[in-house]
């Protein structure tokens, strides 16, 4: 029998990087690209300095390229929010130069006619510009065409209540959980998205099996329980949290060579793997066919839509 004021089943604390995809360093504390940046700077600067020094001072030459010194050292050095700032800049130019206004048009978006006056049409500002998502389609299995990013598949995860375990329990499930994560082959990602959700298909579902209960405490339980999820329902918005295991496989020269299901069944086998491995932890992974992947796709792009609740959610699930 197992003691649990044994100090052998204490819960205990594991550190784990928070940067475990940090590039190597190659020139001491400076990684490849930091290298690059640094002493192509260095270099272009001393080159200047050649070129400049028959008709500029030494020091003054000196004052003009500190401070553009100092903005490269930053740029390369500098971190915001675990991202490089270079990387961290250029993404911000990205999102700058983009639309703010986009549209679902595969066919492009037409021009104002030509009856509209030139004045409203100055008025209405920078017409919008046509939506592309990621993805190409999703194939039959239930898998996602990134394009030049590869394929991915997706499944949703069950949750657990980490807190009401006991300390022998908490170790267990860690340690199902960290032998998953160091058995990862390939890009995976945890998404956890809040949407929201409707009640009222599960309070009909109580309603209408409420009769074919074998006791009348039973029937008379599910029909307040019913009324419960309905005044649930009228409070106001209900938020769901839902979990999304999202497996990639990059593609190569060769799986673009070969047949286009290559990377789509591999990152369905690491969905099914990862199925597998979750299960000791008490995770119920559920795999995502085609509708569904697409039913989830067109949710992330329209969140304002309520979800309907599924059979198997409990009212506990929703806050």
């Amino acid at each position: 029998m197992i003691d649990p004021d044994d100090d052998a089943y204490e819960p205990y604390a594991v550190r784990i990087p928070a940067d475990v995809a940090r590039p190597d360093q190659v020139l001491g504390p400076f990684t490849a690209r930091q290298t690059a940046l640094l002493a192509g700077t260095a270099l272009l600067l001393y080159g200047g300095y050649w070129l400049a020094r028959p008709f500029m001072d030494p020091l003054a030459y000196l004052v003009l390229v500190v401070p553009v010194a100092g903005a490269v050292a930053a740029i390369a050095l500098g971190r915001r929010e675990g991202v490089s700032l270079d990387s961290f800049l250029r993404a911000a130019l990205a999102h700058a130069r983009t639309s703010k206004r986009r549209v679902h048009a595969p066919e492009g978006v037409p021009p104002l006619p030509d009856i509209v006056h030139p004045r409203l049409a100055g008025a209405a500002g920078v017409p919008p510009v046509a939506m592309r998502l990621p993805c190409d389609g999703v194939a039959p299995p239930g898998v996602l065409d990134l394009r030049g990013e590869g394929q991915a598949a997706l499944a949703t995860c069950s949750t657990v209540n980490f807190d009401l375990r006991s300390a022998v329990e908490q170790q267990g499930l860690v340690a199902a959980f960290a032998r998953w994560l160091n058995s990862l082959t390939g890009p995976t990602q945890l998404l956890v998205r809040c949407h929201r959700t409707d009640l009222t298909p599960l309070a009909d579902e109580l309603l209408r099996h409420a009769p074919a209960l074998p006791h009348p405490a039973l029937e008379q339980a599910a029909r307040a329980h019913a009324d419960f999820l309905s005044d649930l329902a009228g409070g106001g918005d209900l938020l769901t949290r839902q979990v999304v295991l999202v497996a990639r496989e990059e593609s190569t020269s060769s799986t673009r060579r070969s047949r286009s299901g290559t990377s789509g069944g591999r990152a369905l086998q690491r969905i099914h793997e990862a199925a597998r491995a979750l299960a000791p932890a008490q995770i119920a992974v559920t795999v995502l066919d085609a509708p569904a992947t697409a039913a989830l796709v067109s949710a992330a792009c329209n969140p304002e839509a309520p979800a309907t609740a599924l059979h198997n959610v409990e009212a506990g699930d929703a806050r």
